[in-house]
């Protein structure tokens, strides 16, 4: 019995198969291996795409943002490469007073590393409207009784207008100075902020002083750091796509065009040359080597 079931059921099979491949003869043979296979394996879902990150190489200040891809610029000035080049050629003896007495240089090099960021950071605060000589004074009799965060707070106002005078405004900067030095003990623990945000939220802190401080300070480039010769001179070459009236909006101007490859170079090299040549009165035009590329040298 159990033989005769087995029988039929192996005839069965095996007409089953006879039919089956009859069937496929008229199918395509790779067409029936595949309707075959795909009957008895799983249906197999699309696998989902995974995201590659990849990381670029950004600034410090800049960490966690989106890297912005490379900008050509929609207009930048005429002649520039030639007139910075010139530039270059005529700040190669590196011996204004910002090559000695700059911010870069104000600073006790063997201060612990807070200590030497709040000093630039102090130095900054009293250039403002003052020659580098004169800030280079006011930093010497400074660092003389020890300059730190502790010692500035503990000397009285009168004291301290002593030690920094004649830097320009130098009744504000006191109370800058001890507010700002107030704060950092309070909120940094002695140190300096590392932003710019920051910097310039502090009292007599403005942007020029902020994105020198990033730069002489914490090694960051920022932003390029305009004062009045830079503010000058752009103008005078026409650097800037207009006219503009306040050194920030020339900063805003430079950094629409200029590489920013350039940024940390361009503020000493053009103070370097707003103090030797291109004077803020009777700019020495017959000495620079721009003077056939310069468009305000027709006119002064």
């Amino acid at each position: 019995m159990n033989s005769g079931m087995r029988m039929v059921t192996r005839s069965r099979s095996r007409a089953t198969r006879i039919a089956s491949e009859g069937c496929r003869e008229e199918l395509a043979p790779r067409e029936a291996a595949a309707e075959g296979r795909e009957s008895h394996r799983p249906v197999r879902h699309p696998r989902k795409t995974q995201k590659v990150h990849v990381a670029y190489e950004v600034a410090n200040d800049e960490e966690g943002k989106d890297p912005e891809p490379l900008r050509v610029p929609d207009w930048e000035p005429q002649n520039w490469q030639q007139q910075l080049a010139n530039i270059r050629i005529m700040r190669s003896k590196k011996d204004a007073p910002v090559d000695q007495l700059g911010a870069e240089q104000c600073y006790d090099a063997s201060a612990p590393p807070k200590v030497r960021r709040y000093q630039v950071l102090l130095s900054l605060m009293l250039s403002s409207q003052t020659k580098d000589q004169v800030t280079a004074g006011a930093m010497q009799r400074l660092r003389a009784r020890g300059l730190t965060v502790e010692s500035i707070l503990q000397t009285d106002d009168d004291t301290l207008g002593r030690l920094i005078y004649p830097v320009g405004f130098w009744r504000s900067k006191v109370k800058f100075i001890k507010q700002t030095s107030a704060i950092l003990q309070q909120r940094y623990e002695g140190d300096i902020p590392a932003s710019v945000a920051e910097l310039v939220a502090l009292p007599g802190v403005g942007p020029k002083m902020a994105h020198l401080a990033m730069a002489v300070a914490w090694g960051t480039i920022s932003g390029i750091a305009v004062d009045t010769h830079v503010h000058r001179i752009a103008n005078r070459l026409r650097w800037t796509k207009k006219t503009t009236k306040t050194p920030e909006e020339t900063r805003k101007n430079l950094e629409e065009w200029l590489p920013r490859v350039l940024w940390s170079e361009v503020n000493g090299l053009l103070v370097g040359f707003g103090q030797q040549v291109c004077l803020p009165v009777h700019p020495r035009c017959r000495a620079c080597l721009n003077k056939a590329l310069c468009p305000a040298a027709q006119d002064l």
